[in-house]
């Protein structure tokens, strides 16, 4: 039995919750989709299919990043980093759209989450930098 007796650093742990609590939340919007398609009474079906399979698709993908950051797979901080960074634009159409209240709080979201994937503890524990510094 091997013990890592390296623990995991509060940055690291915070975004991997906070990827986790993306996905559910996705997951929930996902659920809301289905049950939007199943119930419209006129619809463009094609493109409610692929609105949902987007969600489904997303909330997989975060869920996902977030276990393998949680494994110190140094590989996955790159597309959350990315996953991350699309929040901007959209809150930037929700600002523009007058859903301010919602779209600024989610653009500082995305920078957080930014901010935690790019500090130097997620980086020492990612093995990113120089060790011996």
């Amino acid at each position: 039995m091997t013990i890592d007796s390296d623990p995991v650093p509060g940055t690291l742990r915070a975004a991997v919750l906070l990827l986790r609590a993306e996905a559910v939340a996705l997951g929930l919007i996902a659920v809301w989709l289905i049950w939007s398609d199943l119930t419209a009474e006129t619809t463009d079906l094609v493109s409610a299919l692929w609105v949902t399979a987007f969600a489904i698709g997303g909330a997989v993908a975060l869920w996902a990043l977030g276990g393998a950051l949680s494994r110190r797979r140094a590989g996955a901080r790159a597309p959350a980093i990315v996953l991350q960074l699309m929040l901007l634009p959209v809150g930037w159409f929700m600002i523009e759209g007058g859903m301010g209240w919602l779209g600024l709080p989610l653009m500082a979201f995305g920078i957080g989450m930014v901010g935690l994937l790019v500090s130097g503890p997620t980086n020492r524990a990612l093995g990113f930098g120089d060790p011996d510094r």
